[in-house]
């Protein structure tokens, strides 16, 4: 016997209506400065765009032949740079609910760090030698 289908017409439905708003995906809860944060969700998104960062400095750094300490330095400004703007211009937090700026720019730098030189080592090693 054939099984009944379900109805067309609940699966293409919009998402649930908030306030007469759609409900957001959750990707843009980490651009909206409206959201609520607890410390651990913060620190995990800041965690994670740090070795977002991390990776792509590695790569470009490793394609370009970039060599020297200059080009540390500047990863870790551009890596702190693109955290503070996150958390102060684009969730607007007060970051001392969080732990202060400290708690916030070092969190996830070491791991970031690590990344960032095998990602730069390693590409630079491939692709030049």
């Amino acid at each position: 016997m054939a099984k009944a289908k379900p109805s067309s017409s609940s699966s293409k439905q919009p998402q649930q209506q908030n306030g007469g708003h759609a409900v957001p995906s959750k990707l843009a809860r980490y651009l909206d400065p409206e959201a609520s944060w607890d410390k651990d969700q913060l620190l995990d998104a800041v965690h994670w765009i740090r070795q977002a960062v991390g990776l792509a400095c590695g790569l470009l750094w490793g394609s370009l032949p970039l060599v020297g300490g200059v080009w540390i330095a500047l990863f870790l400004a551009i890596s702190t740079g693109i955290v503070y703007w996150y958390y102060a211009y684009v969730l607007k937090i007060d970051e001392e609910e969080f732990g202060g700026h400290g708690a916030l720019l070092q969190e996830g730098m070491f791991a970031s760090f690590t990344l960032f030189l095998l990602s730069w080592i390693l590409v630079y090693s491939l692709a030049h030698f």
